[in-house]
């Protein structure tokens, strides 16, 4: 297998700036591939490309440099594609996914579109069908169209697919949703959440038991802030939404898109919601932008903002309750992963992404202060991933697998703070289950009040690292049978989303004319807005400061 060159081609110290690695990019207006440096200055990362027609690009990678070193001891290869439906002998990404023989992830989570309609029209979402504007068409796929990409995702190797996301657009607007997850259960997928914006749910109660009963298991629900001026989209409906999710036991996962001057004030706030909600949220996973279309350094640098970034704002609104050392990146759980795939001498989901692309903590809440718990103050969270990757090591080289395991397990112990450790919560117990089970079913045994808050920052052509391409395990299913990792999909969209589904689409007015409504029909008119008094009470195109940044952003 060829990966991309990263050693250093010259000399590391460069004035100001320090070359930190090497890796490929591509130019922001032709998508050419290019060389690419990633360099620190002034305490942050950046990245820098040359195209020969559009000139240098130099573009805020990551935050921090310090927080870049940490998390880059976690730099760990997947078990890749080992039945890829793209076979090349030499790596040419992003040229030709689906997925590659050179991609280094299988699919941790996937995603499906199956619809490109909305009900809201938020400026900054990179996608959604548009009445009147050339090219517009409208993406459903059939249900038989969905059983294949299923079969697809199943037949993925060494780790059949098992977690699916249901996207668009807005997944309620589609009449058959209930049917899809039906057949998404039938094809043997465990996890299926949906990403919405839970209008329908706030409006309809009865809908959230339906979807329920059919297979979802969690709500990946939009949540941008706490006040109706960063949130307009659903500021008023979420508590509606999160009422139906607890009458009928759904969980939900708030997903805040965050944006550097537009609702970065508010990352604490919103996890202070979410503690207000334990009993049903369960996680927050932040989401800083990607900045889609062209714009300006200057404008860029507006609204730019990394996962460092977010972190440290939300040490300072939390006062110091969660701080920047409680964070690891996605792949610090590897060595768990190995030591269970080494036990059981079976392949084993893992999370093998690059570590610039996630992170995550998990906090508990004490039952007298009401104050956060961060796990890292409590528990020796790297002994234990060394004691991990240590007994994997040994039941690899031939050690008695069954008396490594129970070393382990009676290590545990060792690495937890019993005095510190939240009541109700055993976790060197809850560790030692999944270590002796061989799966991560066991961490539904956490009934305490915990909250996991995690970090998902997407490229864009700005940023574009290939390396971290190459590592993507959020992927999307195509009806062309493809698995095409998230950061090809959305990035070039022109190469992939849009080629793909115009292919499997119909004109809107072909669509109006079969159904026998207006697109505009589906469009959310605020029905729980009215009367508020709010200025914003429209929604999120009445929202002037949301309409300063789509100006700049379009």
């Amino acid at each position: 297998m060829e990966l991309i060159q990263i050693s250093n081609q010259k000399t590391p110290t460069l004035g100001k700036k320090s070359t930190i690695r090497f890796t490929q990019s591509i130019c922001p207006e032709c998508n050419m591939i290019l060389d690419a440096e990633v360099f620190e200055r002034d305490g942050k990362v950046f990245m820098t490309k040359t195209c020969p027609t559009h000139g240098e690009c130099e573009e805020l990678y990551f935050g921090s440099y310090d927080m870049y070193k940490k998390f880059s001891t976690y730099w760990i290869d997947g078990k890749g594609a080992h039945a890829p439906n793209v076979m090349i002998d030499k790596c040419s990404c992003p040229n030709n996914c689906g997925l590659c023989s050179n991609h280094l992830s299988h699919s941790g989570l996937a995603n499906m579109i199956v619809t490109n309609r909305c009900d809201l029209t938020c400026w900054y979402c990179f996608f959604y069908v548009k009445k009147g504007l050339e090219g517009a068409y409208m993406y459903e796929p059939s249900q038989d169209q969905v059983r294949a990409m299923m079969k697809t995702l199943k037949a993925e190797r060494p780790i059949p697919g098992n977690s699916m996301q249901i996207t668009g657009g807005e997944p309620m607007l589609r009449e058959d949703i209930v049917d899809v997850i039906k057949i998404m259960k039938e094809e043997g997928v465990d996890h299926i959440q949906m990403n919405t914006n839970g209008i329908r749910f706030a409006l309809d109660p009865e809908a959230m038991r339906e979807v329920r009963l059919a297979g979802v298991n969690n709500l990946y629900l939009s949540f941008d802030g706490v006040t109706p001026r960063t949130n307009p989209k659903n500021h008023w409906e979420i508590p509606y939404a999160l009422e139906s999710a607890r009458k009928t036991g759904t969980t939900v996962v708030f997903v805040p898109t965050v944006i550097k001057s537009i609702n970065d004030h508010e990352l604490g706030p919103i996890i202070r919601y979410a503690q207000k909600n334990l009993d049903v949220v369960h996680a927050v996973n932040f989401q800083p932008v990607s900045l889609t279309g062209r714009m300006g350094k200057k404008e860029r640098e507006k609204y730019r903002i990394t996962i460092p970034d977010c972190i440290q704002r939300i040490e300072e609104q939390t006062n110091g309750e969660v701080t920047v050392d409680d964070w690891f990146p996605v792949p610090s759980c590897m060595p768990l992963t190995n030591v269970i795939e080494a036990f059981s001498s079976k392949p084993k989901y893992e999370l093998s992404i690059h570590f610039a692309c996630g992170a995550g903590t998990y906090i508990f809440e004490d039952a007298e202060t009401k104050k956060f718990v961060p796990l890292t103050r409590f528990a020796d969270i790297q002994g234990m991933l060394e004691l991990f990757e240590d007994k994997a090591e040994e039941i690899k080289s031939g050690k008695n697998k069954y008396f490594t395991m129970l070393e382990v397990v009676r290590k545990l112990s060792s690495f937890i703070d019993k005095k510190k450790q939240p009541a109700g919560l055993d976790l060197a117990k809850m560790f030692g289950s999944i270590l002796m089970k061989r799966s991560f079913n066991s961490v539904g045994s956490w009934h305490v009040k915990g909250l996991f808050l995690g970090m998902m920052h997407f490229q864009d052509k700005y940023n574009e690292d290939l390396e971290r391409l190459q590592r993507c395990d959020i992927h999307y299913l195509t009806p062309d049978l493809r698995i095409v990792p998230f950061c090809a999909f959305n990035v070039i969209p022109e190469w992939y989303r849009d080629r793909i589904q115009k292919k499997y689409s119909i004109s809107v007015e072909e669509w109006e004319k079969r159904v026998g409504v207006k697109l505009e029909d589906g469009l959310y008119r605020g029905i729980m807005r009215r009367g508020s008094g709010d200025e914003l009470a429209a929604g999120c195109a009445k929202s002037q400061m949301m309409h300063e940044a789509s100006q700049a952003l379009s």
